[in-house]
């Protein structure tokens, strides 16, 4: 699946050249970084989750049509992209997998060309152009699929509904940490919308509407991707306070020193509030600074201690029994039932 993906993904950046070209070299290297941005790495779950979900609605790969199918899930890839570049300019990150996010590698070569101007405002102006093509590319690549019109037709308010949570839940994460909202229902919602949306509930939905899926299990998949895809990013979020950077690809601790108002730092806030104010004061003070690692090291313990990262670990469990259960009493095929299980379970697993 994987290897499929990144050749669909590959043969339409090819395809892209002529278009690019005539505007010239400049050109030509951003859309280079965005190939290289989108090929470096990836485990492929949007794509991955797409598909399964088409052929757990009854698709068949030996279908003619299962080769559009399987385009348009690939450039959920192209959304992905532009998320996370948009992203790493939001949080300020420096590394992603492992390499220089997109408008720190622009920074650093403004600066080793010794050009004219604010070297990182450079960098971060040319990534959201970077991002802004990924995103335009992704309906490029689903209008260019070869789906047939019906197809087209049922997909296309599904692929749309996500593009916009996407981007609501992006806004809803900036809201949060400017205006201070420290509520775990705030930290959900945005969960909700950033990631669980467009990494799985989404992906799902797309793959059934493809198979013209009845509303029962559309329902079924959707239940089943919100809890499993809120999981995942609460994985994510211990991940990044918890996480070895060689498998988060990003420091360890950048969650903290960005700020991020997670439902782990929620639920410590909450809990510090009610048991330990010295504890939640060190915290709101600690959170969107430069802290060192020996400072990290005293964050994790302080949030450990006061019952957070439990708390979060019950919520996992929970959300994920719930979800394995929405996907087990469902219409799926039981081959797609299985995978979608196996899935979950790589997507919610402790890994750190």
């Amino acid at each position: 699946m994987v290897t499929a993906v990144e050749q669909r993904l590959s043969d339409f950046f090819v395809g892209r050249r002529p278009l690019v070209e005539p505007l010239g070299s400049v050109f030509v290297d951003a859309a280079r970084a965005l190939e290289d941005f989108v090929l470096r790495g990836g485990k492929r779950t949007r794509p991955a989750f797409a598909w399964t979900g088409w052929l757990g609605a009854g698709g068949n790969p030996d279908d003619p049509a299962a080769d559009a199918v399987l385009t348009a899930c690939s450039a959920l890839e192209l959304v992905q992209a532009c998320a996370l570049i948009h992203d790493d300019i939001i949080d300020s990150s420096r590394t992603r997998r492992g390499f220089p996010t997109v408008h720190v590698d622009y920074e650093q070569r403004h600066r080793g060309l010794g050009w004219a101007g604010d070297a990182a405002h450079h960098g971060a102006s040319v990534a959201i152009l970077i991002g802004d093509l990924a995103l335009a590319w992704a309906d490029d690549m689903t209008r260019e699929a070869g789906l047939d019109a019906a197809a087209q037709a049922r997909f296309a308010p599904v692929w749309a509904a996500m593009r916009t949570e996407v981007l609501g839940g992006q806004l809803l994460d900036i809201h949060g940490e400017a205006g201070g909202d420290e509520s775990v229902a705030a930290a959900l919602r945005i969960n909700r919308y950033k990631t669980a949306a467009y990494t799985i509930e989404r992906p799902l939905h797309l793959g059934a509407a493809l198979a013209d899926a009845d509303a029962e299990l559309i329902a079924a998949y959707r239940e089943f991707g919100t809890d499993i895809g809120i999981a995942f990013q609460l994985r994510d979020d211990l991940l990044g306070v918890f996480g070895d950077p060689a498998i988060t690809g990003k420091p360890s601790g950048d969650d903290l020193r960005e700020g991020k108002r997670t439902v782990l730092v929620a639920e410590a806030l909450r809990r510090g509030d009610e048991t330990d104010p010295a504890a939640a004061r060190l915290l709101r003070a600690s959170l969107g600074t430069d802290i060192d690692a020996d400072q990290v090291a005293r964050l994790r313990t302080v949030i450990t201690e006061l019952g957070a990262v439990d708390a979060v670990e019950r919520r996992i469990s929970d959300l994920t029994e719930r979800g394995l259960t929405a996907l087990a009493d469902s219409t799926a095929t039981d081959a797609a039932k299985s995978q979608l299980r196996k899935m979950a379970q790589a997507a919610t697993a402790r890994a750190y």
